[in-house]
């Protein structure tokens, strides 16, 4: 007790008094008070202005919240770095894709129906007339053609004119329609294709199974001409957008990407499902090139090739690829943020797109690499490529001998920048892989018995042929040719781990390893060679 402050009464050794113990209630109810207004006296606005401003804090306290902020804004910050690497490389996939229409698939049709035509001269040394790879490359040679000629009974004028007579609402309704009808059609029309493929290349022990090929092919051109004409109306919608006065029209087109931002920023993601939208994005975005490319040429020929003409379209055209990257990367910056998923999954999804390249160029690959890319991204090339020859074929009119000789070093170029672009992304896919460390599952293909022969029984000594192979000194070949195997070997399909979960396993598949089935269904849905066109709209299948 101080000095200045009164002490308490002093109790005696024995029991207090009445009046000892009033005065003592009555100390302590005096000393109260006195703290009492003396806390009072120290509310004042300078005092509390003061501990305001002085007040600390201690981040180091909750050090793994900030420490996780931080790194959801490295994310962010890495975001754009990480997407356009991705997109660059599936853009460069796309157009591998697409340059094979028009370069080499033209050289194997021809060298398909010269082994065909020639046969009769070398005896027929196999029951097949033609290799499987031949039959799909004749398909889609004469599926080309015949749509290319079913599509000048489309007046591309009249067209236009019937577009560019609707109000803004209407074709803002009309373009967000076909990008919904251009979506579902190409999820089902791979599926088209593969079974005509299936059909004209399967085993076949009666003649008359062969009539089942009209059907699929009937439907396959069906399916590329319709395509065709629904790419055809969103290139001009888009052409009456950049034609029109005030730009109001393309303005709300461009609008529209940023929509998508509000659909997809706010849902739940996987990682699964994050790879289905980029696959998205990427076919979107090199479409959309595509159509820019038409609509340009478009423009072109109504200006009778006035090169000052190509400059006033240029600002619309940057604005348009400017719109569809940003909306990309902000939609990409916040689903990673939303979801906790790290900027280091974009290096996956670019070493799935190597994998497929890598395993179609093997010597027992099941398909082709555009086919491959379809299945993939869902970017199918032949109704745009059916619509760009159409739209070149009517806007540049080839006459004489020197137009001729252009065609034909402009062809050249064509297959030049075809192989490059192949050699390119072949050599970058197989550093993929091996940054990936993805090599495994290229030199040790999964067996997959046939349908109707249980797996586990067929348990031998087969050994597949591998088409990478590595020499002594330590590089990698790769092969394209397709080995034929012997009717009397037991049918079984070498197929690569990126079809390896396409489908649920049935039964059968089962009894390949019962003990680790456990293992496969938990890790299935995590393994990104799983992802293909059938959840391409980016919405997650179950």
């Amino acid at each position: 007790w101080g000095s200045s402050e009164p002490r308490p009464p002093a109790a005696g050794s024995g029991q207090p008094s009445p009046q000892q113990r009033t005065e003592t209630l009555g100390f302590y109810e005096s000393d109260r008070g006195r703290k009492k207004k003396r806390s009072l006296s120290d509310l004042s606005l300078l005092r509390f202005i003061s501990a305001e401003l002085t007040r600390g804090y201690f981040l180091e306290h909750n050090e793994a919240k900030y420490t996780e902020r931080r790194e959801r804004v490295y994310t962010c910050m890495r975001i754009p770095k990480e997407l356009e690497k991705l997109m660059f490389f599936g853009i460069f996939l796309c157009l591998d894709a697409f340059l094979y229409v028009f370069t080499l698939l033209p050289l194997r049709v021809f060298l398909a129906m010269f082994r065909f035509i020639t046969l009769p001269c070398y005896g027929l040394r196999d029951r097949r007339l033609l290799q499987p790879a031949q039959v799909c490359d004749m398909l889609k040679g004469v599926i080309l053609v015949i749509c290319y000629f079913m599509m000048h009974y489309v007046d591309y004028s009249m067209m236009y004119h019937l577009i560019r007579g609707q109000s803004v609402i209407k074709l803002y309704i009309i373009y967000n329609m076909l990008e919904v009808a251009d979506r579902l059609i190409s999820s089902f029309g791979q599926d088209i294709l593969d079974a005509l493929y299936w059909t004209a290349t399967e085993p076949k022990e009666r003649k008359r199974a062969h009539i089942g090929v009209i059907p699929h092919f009937f439907m396959a051109v069906l399916y590329v001409f319709l395509h065709a004409i629904l790419i055809m109306v969103q290139a001009t919608t888009l052409n009456v957008a950049f034609n029109s006065h005030n730009k109001s029209l393309l303005t709300i087109m461009m609008s529209n990407n940023f929509v998508e931002i509000k659909g997809s920023v706010f849902k739940k993601f996987e990682k699964n499902n994050l790879f289905q939208m980029s696959n998205s994005d990427i076919k979107e975005r090199f479409t959309n090139y595509v159509l820019l490319l038409i609509v340009c040429l478009r423009n072109m020929e109504q200006f009778s090739w006035n090169p000052d003409h190509l400059w006033v379209l240029f600002p619309d055209v940057c604005m348009v690829v400017a719109s569809e990257i940003a909306v990309d990367i902000v939609k990409h910056a916040f689903i990673t943020k939303f979801n906790d998923i790290t900027a280091d999954v974009y290096s996956e999804y670019r070493a799935s797109l190597a994998f497929d390249l890598v395993s179609s160029r093997q010597k027992n690959a099941y398909t082709d690499y555009s086919d491959s890319v379809s299945r993939r991204m869902g970017f199918i090339p032949l109704p745009l490529a059916v619509l760009l020859i159409r739209v070149v074929t009517s806007s540049i009119k080839v006459q004489g001998v020197l137009a001729y000789v252009c065609v034909v070093l402009f062809y050249c170029g064509l297959i030049s920048l075809k192989v490059l672009n192949s050699i390119v992304l072949l050599g970058k896919s197989c550093q993929y892989v091996k940054e990936a460390k993805m090599e495994e599952k290229l030199f040790n293909p999964v067996l997959t018995a046939t349908p109707g022969k249980p797996a586990g029984k067929q348990q031998g000594t087969f050994k597949s042929t591998q088409g990478i192979s590595t020499d002594e000194n330590g590089s990698t070949s790769v092969t394209n040719q397709p080995v034929h195997q012997k009717e009397n070997m037991p049918s079984l399909l070498v197929t690569s781990n990126s079809d390896q979960f396409l489908t649920t396993p049935d039964g059968e598949e089962k009894d390949i390893s019962q003990d680790s089935s456990e293992l496969k269904h938990r890790s299935a849905k995590k393994d990104l060679l799983e992802i293909d066109r059938f959840t391409i709209c980016g919405n997650r299948i179950d």
